[in-house]
C-alpha cells in the first residue's frame, strides 16, 4: 500500500526549525529506532542532531517527512521529495483552500505527483506501535503493542482524545487536514490494514467519497474490526429547501446517520462515548443485544434501568434455571430480576460472588457490573477486590463480555483499568456513557456489496400537483381520481364521486396558502384562489388507518435519501421519521418503519386496524427506482399518503425535477 512508508517509516526527515525540534524531541521520547534527519539551510544542529543543508544531502530518500515551513516553500519541498522518491510527507502549514487559496492547494497536489501527503493544514501522525512521531506538539499517549487508531479531521479533537485516562490502548493518531491528496477512506483503510490495529474511531466533518467509505466499512467487517464515528455538523441546514417537509425532517445529520447505520458503522455523539465504544471493539468486537446488569444497590439497579431506556437496550429476565440458582446463593430476601440488585450478603465472599456473577452472565450477550471502588488517596479500596476478581472470573468462565462500570468516570483508577484491560476486561467509565457505548457496539453489520448511488446534484423546479400525479400514476403509484384545469370554471366533475377535494396549483404548501378546500359536495359557489396557477379537483379518500409521509431527496454526498414517517400537516411537529439511503428493499423499508415511535399505531395498537405498510414500502421502492434511473429528479415528497388496511394512496405530491 502506498501509505506504508509514511505511516511506518524506517527513516524520517524534518524541515522547519521550531517545529522540527518538536518532532525530533517527540521521536526521541517515544523511542523511534530509525534515523531522524533535520534539514535546514543555515543551522548546523537542531534538537541535538546534525542538520543537512538540503534534501539532496540526505543519505537516502526519507520514508516520511514532516514539513514545518511556510505554505509557499511547502510546495517546492513536496515537489523535490516526490522527484527523489520519498515515501510521503506531512504538510503542516495552513493557508490553502480553507483560507480561500484553492489555486495554491492545486499546485501542492500537482507537486506531490504520486507521492502521498497528509494535509495540508495538518498536524500529522503518531504511530505508538513503532514510536513514530510525525507530530509537532505534546500528546498523551504511550507505546503499545496493539490498539485502536484515532483518525480526525480536527487536530484539536484528536489531541484531546490522546489525553484520555480511560485505559484505551491507542496504536495510531492521524489527522487529515484538508485531505488534498489522501482522503478519509484511504487513510482509514491503511490504518486498519495494520494487523496490530483492532478498531478505528473517527471524527468526521465531511465524507468525501461515500462509496469508498462504504467499501472501507465492508473491508473492516471482513477483518473483524469495528468502526465508530462522530459525524459533526448534524444541525447544519444549509441544504434545506423550504418547500418540503422532507427537507426539514431529513436535513442536517439524518442522511449521514442513515448512511453510517446502513454500512454498519457505529455512531456516537461525544469523544467519551467514542473512547468507551472503542474499548469494547478492541476487546470484544460487536455485541449482541441481550444485556444484564448487576449491582449491590437497588438505587444503582434503578438508575441503570432509567438511563438505559432512551437507548432502547434490552434487559430480559433471567432464565428459570438461573433464577433458581441465584435464589439458592442469595437467599429469599433478594428479588431475582434484571437489572439485579444482589445486595451485600455476599460482599467480600469471592467464591459466592463469582458464582452469582457467572450464573447471571451466562444467559446473556454481555453484562454490566456497576462498581465504584473508593478513592485510594483517602480510602481503602481493597474490599472491592473480590468483586473485581469475580467479574474477571465470570467473563473467563462464560466467554461473555463482562464490563465493570463506574457510575462516574473519575471513580475508577486508570492504572487498575489498564491492568484489567491487559486481562481482556474492558472497564467502562461513566454509567450513561457506558450505556451509549454498549448500544453503539450493538451496531448491525451492513449488507455485503451495498453502495450508495453516485451523487448527482441538479437544480430543479417544482411540478404542479396535477403533473406530479400524472407522473406518479405512470410508475404505478396510486393517487386519487381527479381532473385539472387552468381555470376554476374549466373543471369537469363528470365521472367523479363527491365529496371532493379542491386544490389550487402552484403552491408548495397549499394548506398554509389557503389553497385546499375539503369535503365539497359540488363546485357551486366556490371562489377563485388568489395566486393559483390552476386547479385540481379530486375525490376525497376515506378509510385511512394512518397518514404517512414519504420523501426522497437527491443528496450531494450519499446519492438519494429516503425519509418515511408519520405525515399530514403536523409532520414537522410529530418529527417521527426514519431516513435511509438508497438502494433499499421493501423489507428494509418496513424494518425502518418499525423504528418509528408511533409504529404501534400502524401495527394494530389496542385493537386498531393494521395499516398496509407493505403497500407504503412498495411505493417507496418504486419512487426510489424512479430517482435512481433518472438524475433529473431532485426531490419527491408524498404527504400525506393515506394508508388503509389494504393499499395506500398518495393524496398530495411535490416533485422537483430539472
Amino acid at each position: 500500500m502506498r501509505l506504508n512508508r509514511l505511516l511506518r517509516p524506517k527513516s524520517i526527515a524534518v524541515l522547519g526549525a521550531g517545529w522540527a525540534q518538536n518532532v525530533i524531541e517527540q521521536c526521541a521520547k517515544m523511542g523511534f529506532a530509525g534515523p531522524v534527519w533535520p534539514v535546514h539551510p543555515t543551522k548546523t544542529e537542531i534538537g541535538g542532531l546534525k542538520t543537512h543543508p538540503t534534501l539532496a544531502d540526505l543519505p537516502e530518500p526519507p520514508d516520511a517527512t514532516f514539513i514545518g515551513v511556510n505554505r509557499f516553500a511547502t510546495v517546492d519541498v513536496v515537489a523535490e521529495l516526490s522527484a527523489m522518491g520519498a515515501g510521503g510527507a506531512i504538510c503542516f502549514a495552513s493557508g490553502w483552500t480553507e483560507a480561500g487559496e484553492p489555486e495554491l492547494q492545486a499546485r501542492l497536489v500537482a507537486a506531490a505527483g504520486g507521492m502521498p501527503i497528509l494535509g495540508p493544514n495538518c498536524y500529522g501522525v503518531i504511530n505508538y506501535l513503532d514510536g513514530v512521531l510525525l507530530w509537532p506538539d505534546q500528546h498523551g499517549g504511550r507505546r503499545v503493542e496493539r490498539g485502536v487508531a484515532l483518525l480526525s479531521q480536527s487536530s484539536n479533537i484528536v489531541i484531546n482524545m490522546t489525553m484520555q485516562k480511560r485505559a484505551l490502548p491507542v496504536a495510531y493518531v492521524a489527522c487529515l487536514g484538508n485531505a488534498a491528496v489522501v482522503g478519509l477512506a484511504e487513510l482509514a483503510g491503511a490504518l486498519l490494514d495494520d494487523p496490530r490495529v483492532t478498531a478505528i474511531g473517527m471524527y468526521v466533518e465531511g465524507i468525501d467519497d461515500a462509496a469508498s467509505f462504504a467499501a472501507l466499512a465492508e473491508a473492516a467487517r471482513r477483518l473483524g474490526k469495528g468502526i465508530v464515528c462522530i459525524k459533526s455538523g448534524k444541525t447544519e441546514l444549509s441544504r434545506t429547501a423550504a418547500a418540503s417537509h422532507t427537507a426539514s425532517l431529513a436535513g442536517g445529520g439524518a442522511a449521514s446517520s442513515a448512511f453510517l447505520r446502513q454500512i454498519g458503522v457505529a455512531e456516537v455523539n461525544t469523544p467519551a462515548e467514542m473512547i468507551e465504544t472503542l474499548k469494547i471493539f478492541h476487546v470484544h468486537g460487536t455485541l449482541g443485544t441481550r444485556l444484564c446488569s448487576l449491582s449491590c444497590s437497588g438505587g444503582e439497579a434503578g438508575l441503570v434501568a432509567d438511563l438505559a431506556a432512551p437507548f432502547g437496550l434490552e434487559f430480559p429476565p433471567p432464565s428459570d434455571a438461573a433464577r433458581v440458582r441465584l435464589g439458592e446463593i442469595l437467599g429469599p430476601i433478594v428479588t431475582i430480576a434484571n437489572p439485579l440488585d444482589y445486595h451485600t450478603f455476599i460482599w467480600g465472599d469471592g467464591p459466592r460472588t463469582t458464582d452469582v456473577f457467572t450464573t447471571m452472565l451466562g444467559g446473556y450477550d454481555a453484562g454490566m457490573f456497576i462498581i465504584d471502588p473508593p478513592r485510594g488517596d483517602r480510602c481503602d479500596p481493597s474490599g472491592y477486590q473480590p468483586a473485581l476478581n469475580a467479574i474477571v472470573a465470570a467473563q473467563g468462565a462464560t466467554g461473555v463480555p463482562a464490563f465493570p462500570v463506574a457510575s462516574m468516570p473519575e471513580n475508577f483508577d486508570e492504572d487498575y483499568a489498564i491492568r484489567l484491560m491487559d486481562q481482556g476486561v474492558a472497564t467502562l467509565m461513566g454509567l450513561e456513557t457506558a450505556l451509549a457505548a454498549i448500544r453503539a457496539a450493538q451496531t448491525l453489520p451492513g449488507a455485503a456489496g451495498w453502495r450508495p448511488l453516485g451523487s448527482v446534484v441538479v437544480a430543479g423546479e417544482m411540478l404542479d400537483e396535477a403533473a406530479a400525479k400524472d407522473l406518479l400514476r405512470a410508475v404505478g403509484v396510486t393517487v386519487p381520481r381527479g381532473v385539472s384545469a387552468g381555470l376554476l370554471g374549466g373543471l369537469d366533475v363528470a365521472g367523479l364521486t363527491p365529496p371532493y377535494a379542491l386544490k389550487g396549483l402552484g403552491f408548495a404548501h397549499k394548506t398554509e396558502a389557503g389553497a385546499v378546500r375539503l369535503g365539497l359536495a359540488s363546485l357551486a359557489g366556490q371562489a377563485v384562489m388568489p395566486g393559483a396557477t390552476g386547479y385540481l379537483l379530486e375525490e376525497m379518500v376515506g378509510g385511512a388507518v394512518a397518514e404517512m409521509l414519504l420523501g426522497l431527496r437527491r443528496d450531494p454526498v450519499y446519492g438519494v435519501s429516503l425519509t418515511i414517517g408519520m405525515g399530514g400537516v403536523t409532520a414537522e411537529v410529530l418529527a417521527d421519521t426514519v431516513t435511509m439511503i438508497w438502494p433499499v428493499t421493501e423489507a428494509e423499508v418496513v424494518a425502518g418503519m418499525r423504528r418509528l415511535r408511533l409504529w404501534p399505531l400502524l401495527d394494530g395498537y389496542r385493537g386498531r386496524p393494521r395499516a398496509d405498510v407493505a403497500a407504503v414500502a412498495a411505493m417507496a421502492v418504486r419512487l426510489g427506482a424512479l430517482m435512481a434511473g433518472n438524475p433529473t429528479f431532485e426531490e419527491i415528497e408524498l404527504n400525506p399518503v393515506m394508508v388503509r388496511e389494504t393499499g395506500a394512496i398518495a393524496v398530495d405530491a411535490l416533485i422537483r425535477r430539472a
